[in-house]
């Protein structure tokens, strides 16, 4: 269940961030906060296919 719940709070922090950065720096540049989002997701899904998933193989 730890594991889990460990990735459903790091899901959420990708979407905290991802909200926050839409609302309080791009609000209105379209092509800049998609681009920003893309960024995003992929730094988030590098940290947890490097730090996250490797948890459950040790």
């Amino acid at each position: 269940m730890g594991r889990v719940m460990g990735t459903v709070l790091y899901g959420l922090l990708m979407v905290a961030t991802i909200v926050g950065v839409d609302l309080f720096i791009f609000r209105h540049h379209f092509l800049a906060r998609l681009l920003v989002n893309v960024g995003i997701v992929l730094i988030f899904g590098a940290f947890y296919l490097r730090f996250h998933a490797s948890i459950g193989h040790h």
